[in-house]
């Protein structure tokens, strides 16, 4: 049966990877032709450009790593292993071109410079390039966000041994843009946060952000709002232009943080298996390093860890040298920010968004999962940003549950004891006394 159903599988994966290529091929050159047609028309003539960038070398052979990106374009659909696979990399694909012509549209740009004549075999790729691109859609490199979505389907399905040739082969491609003088040094970043959103947009694994029902998750309106003010700021600052255009990025992040809040929730920041997906490690960078450096701040003199009992310990997010050091064998990882320490041998992870009470089924879940823990590991760390609340509640709730406390009041108690700066509000209590309800020989008082 197997070696029949394993080509037939191959023929359809091989006929839906050609399928969309046959609808992006077409559509690439007809948009991206249109817009440059459209922005000659219009005699476009702003570029953004740093004084700095006329020390960028013209390297003719580097017009073969960017004519590349034609070949990895279609072989990267063919290391695609499933359905969905297949879809997920042509929708990115399909949305980095939405994203990117329409930008053209709003904010056309042009390049400032005119380069050098080119002969041999390096000038006649250069003019089969001329044929086709003008000196316009500019910002976001389309090339660049392009590159993205293909370099991490190719890496993500590359040998180990191999994906060094595939990071480096990337960075040059990447590099290209600049060295055959087709880009200014601003289209680079803002192709690479066109093609980080697309693979948010169109995750490995999890729902599309885009698919989300309503009301999946809980919204927490005035925290979105905070960060979406929070964006605001940065984007005021990168009008600035100069250098302060790099404000950009942390005006993006915050604005990804604003929608999981929002809308999108927990899962917003695909976290599985304690790691966070590639693109939401890139895209919320500067918002993970500030939220490191909150923590810190915040348990700069007090314990990382206190011990709660026998075996669990309750705790900020630890360093993988805290880890060890404290020789915790399992870690429950109750952060959506931050990924877990990979070397801690036992790692589970329930996800839950900072500044908020989570709903009863994703408490029941979390302690569920600290029980699997205690009946796996003899030295268990449970830990939030701080160590203050999430995890916290966390501990409470496996406490109440497993008939190690027997009353809301008494665990807070008991938590508070070995870790005083623990937070129990009263919106903490209430939802630990629904989560009782479900184990009806407690005393919810």
């Amino acid at each position: 049966m197997n070696t029949v159903a394993t080509p037939v599988r191959e023929s359809i994966r091989l006929k839906h990877s050609l399928a969309w290529l046959v609808l992006l091929a077409p559509l690439f050159f007809l948009s991206y032709g249109w817009s440059n047609q459209w922005a000659a028309s219009r005699g476009v003539t702003e570029s953004i450009v740093f004084a700095w960038e006329w020390v960028i070398p013209f390297l003719p052979w580097t017009i073969l790593p960017y004519w590349s990106i034609d070949l990895m374009y279609g072989f990267s659909f063919l290391v695609c292993r499933s359905p969905r696979e297949v879809n997920h990399h042509g929708l990115r694909l399909l949305t980095a071109q939405l994203i990117s012509v329409s930008c053209f549209i709003l904010f056309p740009l042009r390049f400032s410079g005119e380069k050098p004549e080119t002969t041999g075999m390096f000038g006649t790729l250069f003019d089969l390039l001329a044929g086709f691109d003008l000196p316009y859609n500019q910002a976001p490199s389309l090339h660049i966000s392009l590159l993205v979505i293909i370099w991490w389907t190719l890496v993500r399905r590359a040998s180990p041994g191999r994906r060094w040739v595939w990071h480096s082969w990337a960075v040059l491609v990447a590099v290209s843009v600049l060295t055959t003088w087709q880009h200014h040094f601003i289209d680079v970043p803002t192709g690479l946060l066109v093609g980080f959103i697309c693979l948010w947009l169109w995750p490995d694994r999890g729902d599309s952000p885009l698919l989300i029902r309503k009301g999946a998750h809980r919204s927490h309106p005035q925290l979105a709002l905070s960060y979406l003010l929070g964006a605001v700021i940065c984007t005021l600052i990168a009008m600035l232009g100069g250098w302060a255009l790099l404000a950009m990025w942390p005006a993006a992040a915050l604005t990804l943080v604003a929608i999981n809040y929002a809308w999108a929730g927990a899962a917003g920041f695909q976290k599985q298996d304690g790691q966070q997906a590639v693109a939401v490690r890139w895209l919320l960078a500067p918002y993970r390093l500030g939220a490191w450096i909150n923590s810190r701040l915040w348990t700069r003199q007090q314990p990382a860890a206190n011990q709660i009992t026998d075996k669990v310990w309750l705790g900020r997010m630890p360093t993988a040298s805290e880890l060890s050091r404290g020789g915790f064998d399992a870690l429950v990882d109750l952060t959506a920010e931050f990924d877990s320490p990979r070397t801690a041998t036992q790692r589970y992870s329930v996800p839950m968004l900072d500044l908020t009470v989570p709903d009863v089924n994703t408490l029941k879940q979390a302690a569920d999962t600290l029980e699997t823990a205690h009946q796996n590991g003899a030295r268990i760390l449970v830990c939030c940003a701080l160590g203050y609340s999430r995890s916290a509640l966390t501990v409470a709730a496996w406490l109440l549950l497993s008939g190690r406390a027997d009353s809301v009041n008494n665990t807070i108690r008991m938590i508070k004891a070995g870790r005083p700066q623990v937070v129990f509000k009263e919106t903490h209590r209430q939802v630990l006394k629904a989560l009782i309800l479900m184990a009806p020989n407690h005393d919810p008082a």
